[in-house]
Formats: C-alpha cells, sequence, structure tokens
C-alpha cells in the first residue's frame, strides 16, 4: 500500500480528540444539555435562577467556609484550569519538542507526542501530570529530562514518578511559597484562655495562613534530615502553650539522647528531662505508670476521657531524635521501650498522654512504631521513598516533595503534612525559634510560676 502524506480531516480529528479527551466533552454537553431541558421544561426565568442560585451558593460556599471549598472544590477548578489554559495543545507539543520527548511515526513522519491522561493540583503550587508516554519511551527518558522540562515550563523543579507500565507523573513545583526569610515565633499569649489545645499554631501554611496542630489525643512524628528544621517542631507547641506552662496545664517531658545539645537552653521548662540512656528509660516507664494511675482515676470517676487541668494536666513525652531509643541502644532494652511506647501511643489519647517524636531515619527498622503516630510531619527527607514512609503512600506523586527541599537555612522548616480528612499533601514551614526566643520563654513561664506560687 503507497504512504501518503494526507492527514485525517478535521472533523475526523475532533472525533479523536473527543474520544481521548471524554471529560472534556461530556461535561460541558452535560451542561447545555441540562440547561436546554430547563429551558424546555421550566422556562427561562426559572432555569435562570437556578443557575444563579447556585453560582451564588458557590460563591456563598467560597466566602462562608474558605476552609471546606479550598479542599473539596479549589483543587478541581485548579486542575481544570491548568489542565486546559497552561498545559495544552501546542504549547504541550513545543514543550517536550524542545526538551526530546516526542517521537516521529516511521511510517506517516508524524509527530508524536507523549499525551496528558489527567491533571491533579492539590496545591497552588504543585501540579501533578498523568502522561502517557510514548512506544519505546522510558520513565529513565524523563528523568534525564527533568531539569530541561522545569525550565521550559517556568517551574522550580519537575519530579517524575513512574505510575504504571508506559503511565508515568509529572510532579511539577511551580514555586516555592515561601521567601529565604525565616518565620517568626508566635507571639506569647499571656491568658490560659487564649490557648486552644486543639490548634497550636506551629507556623504557615503555603496558602498564607497558620499551620495549626491539635495535642489532645494526639501523637506527633517529625522526621526529617540534619539541617531540616527539627528542632524548631520541638519548640514551637512549648512556646504555643506557653500559659498553660506556666498555670501547669500541661507537663512536658523531654529526652534528648544527644547529650542534651537541643533542650540544655529550655531546660526549666520541663517536669522531667533525661540525657542519658538510663534516664530515658525511666522516664518512659515514669510516663507510663502516670497514664495509668490517671486511667484508674477516670475510671472511678466513671469519664471517658480527660479535661485538661492543673489535677489533670495534658501530659507531653518529647523524644529528640527517636532512634537512639527504638533502634539504637542495648537490644533487650529497646525492646522494653517500644513495648512501653506502644501502650502509651494505644491508650494514652482518652487519658491525656501524648508522645512527639523526632527522627531522621524514618524507616520501620528504626522507628517500629511509626505507624501508631497520628500526626506526621515530613521536612526534608534523602531519599523519594522516605516521603511515603512519612505521609502515606502515594503521597509523593501528590506532590509531597520533601526529598527535593534543599539542606539549607534557606529552606529550614519547610516540609509536608497530610491534613485529616483529606488525601492532599500541604506545604508549610515551621516558625523559627533562636536560643533568645526559647530563653525569653523559659522566662515567661518560670517567672509566672514563681508569681503563681506567691499568690496561692
Amino acid at each position: 500500500m503507497p504512504n501518503t502524506s494526507r492527514k485525517p480531516k478535521w472533523e475526523f480529528r475532533a472525533i479523536r480528540w473527543s474520544v481521548q479527551h471524554p471529560g472534556m466533552v461530556a461535561g460541558p454537553a452535560s451542561l447545555a444539555s441540562a440547561l436546554g431541558v430547563g429551558v424546555a421544561q421550566l422556562g427561562v426565568p426559572t432555569t435562570g435562577g437556578i443557575t444563579a442560585g447556585a453560582a451564588l451558593g458557590l460563591a456563598g460556599w467560597y466566602r462562608g467556609h474558605p476552609d471546606s471549598f479550598d479542599t473539596t472544590m479549589l483543587p478541581r477548578l485548579r486542575a481544570w484550569h491548568r489542565r486546559w489554559l497552561t498545559y495544552v495543545g501546542s504549547r504541550w507539543r513545543d514543550i517536550l519538542d524542545d526538551c526530546g520527548l516526542t517521537t516521529e511515526n516511521r511510517r506517516t513522519g508524524e509527530l508524536v507526542v507523549p499525551r496528558i491522561l489527567k491533571v491533579r493540583s492539590a496545591s497552588p503550587s504543585i501540579d501533578t501530570i498523568h502522561v502517557r508516554i510514548n512506544r519505546g519511551q522510558t520513565p529513565e527518558l524523563f528523568e534525564e529530562r527533568a531539569t530541561a522540562l522545569a525550565n521550559a515550563l517556568l517551574a522550580e523543579r519537575v519530579a517524575v514518578v513512574k505510575v504504571c507500565p508506559q503511565v508515568v507523573a509529572l510532579v511539577v513545583e511551580r514555586e516555592n511559597p515561601f521567601t529565604d526569610e525565616a518565620i517568626p515565633p508566635v507571639e506569647l499569649v499571656h491568658d490560659i484562655d487564649g490557648v486552644d489545645l486543639s490548634a497550636i499554631e506551629l507556623g504557615d501554611t503555603e496558602h498564607g495562613q497558620p499551620w495549626t496542630q491539635s495535642f489532645l489525643g494526639q501523637h506527633l512524628f517529625v522526621a526529617g534530615a540534619t539541617g531540616s528544621g527539627k528542632g524548631s517542631l520541638l519548640w514551637s507547641p512549648l512556646r504555643g502553650m506557653a500559659p498553660l506552662l506556666r498555670a501547669g496545664v500541661v507537663k512536658p517531658d523531654v529526652i534528648d539522647l544527644k547529650e542534651g545539645m537541643e533542650t540544655e537552653v529550655g531546660a526549666d521548662l520541663f517536669h522531667r528531662r533525661a540525657i542519658e540512656w538510663d534516664d530515658a528509660v525511666e522516664t518512659v516507664e515514669l510516663f507510663r505508670d502516670e497514664m495509668k494511675v490517671r486511667q484508674a482515676e477516670l475510671r472511678s470517676q466513671g469519664k471517658r476521657k480527660f479535661t485538661a487541668s492543673a489535677e489533670t494536666p495534658l501530659r507531653l513525652l518529647q523524644i529528640d531524635e527517636l532512634g537512639m531509643l527504638t533502634a539504637y541502644g542495648p537490644p533487650a532494652e529497646v525492646r522494653g521501650v517500644l513495648k512501653l511506647l506502644a501502650e502509651i501511643m494505644t491508650q494514652g489519647r482518652a487519658a491525656g498522654f501524648s508522645v512527639a517524636g523526632y527522627v531522621q531515619e524514618p524507616t520501620k527498622d528504626t522507628v517500629p512504631v511509626r505507624e501508631l503516630f497520628t500526626a506526621r510531619v515530613c521536612l526534608s527527607v534523602t531519599s523519594q521513598n522516605q516521603v511515603d514512609m512519612v505521609l502515606g503512600d502515594g503521597m509523593r506523586l501528590r506532590g509531597a516533595l520533601a526529598d527535593e527541599i534543599p539542606l539549607d537555612p534557606a529552606h529550614a522548616g519547610i516540609g509536608f503534612v497530610v491534613e485529616q480528612g483529606s488525601r492532599n499533601p500541604l506545604r508549610v514551614r515551621a516558625s523559627y525559634q533562636s536560643d533568645q526566643d526559647i530563653r525569653e520563654l523559659v522566662q515567661f513561664v518560670t517567672q509566672g510560676r514563681a508569681a503563681l506560687r506567691a499568690v496561692a
């Protein structure tokens, strides 16, 4: 059969495009059909009123409950906008062609462009583009051209993730929403009533809103390489709880097996502080024993959960470099500590006993109790698979590029979280706590305690 240079006519190309993009065709077609039926059955005024009401409802949702709108509707609208205005048509073709990611059909000479299957935009600054690659191409080819793709897309970086045979995901970080300047610590609140333990401010989100974390019935897991900013997430919760620390409504213990270097400046804040192995084991044991006593007291009073007060304070156990306690100590004693931690983390919720662990290596071998932590933060880590270890399967594919965060002071404290009720990663940055900020916190708490004792 002779070759021909004739291409299919526009109507056949349109049919093929419609088959390849059913959502783009079905959505407007369904909307047009609904409007047509509405006009025919209800009349123009009624149909117009319903349409206007729906638009006003969306506007009211946007204005009245921004959290649910931003979580549910905004990612869909943003993905649609990006798909059809940014990653579209000739622009997409030219970008891939310039980056050497197109192929030529040997029989027809036609340029074959890897096709976009879908776009997800859970974050304002990160898009995930699922692409069906051409026959003969490999995910490794796209990885080699990732830097060129980032430059062509005017993005900070592009990561390539294999989804399934012949499909890759391009995770496009369009911009870094945080500047090189550190986020200052929150202002110290003097009034106990101004502190909500279910929403302690830790820093900012990429939306420019306060990043908050509950410490009621939650166990916090923070993973990050050296220099990623884990220390900020040890001190920020304490600063947010300052009036409650002063009044004895929160009593923190700390284990710092790095010779106490991280916590020395704020040592007076803690009910117990352990910097040696034997003291650390004893601290965990005493913490567990206090939990058992609290459980017995609540049971005798017929209560199912505690209320934070000076009589029944929230007890918080912070463990800096958790791996030193759960993996690198004497094997027999490590097993005992793991058993105690598992007991605390499975039973401490109702009694008001919480654990916050900070670790560099988040593998199961290092932290066997990792799955018992209910809230997780992934700062800059050293490998791709650590992101999913910390945040859950598929989180890197959804845009949590924690392994791409540079390890330098300008990016310290930047990481990702997955909020409860959501499957989308949220980029956050912890507020920076200098030694002077910590000393200010210690002075605020200790002088306040002395004043309260004097009054009593």
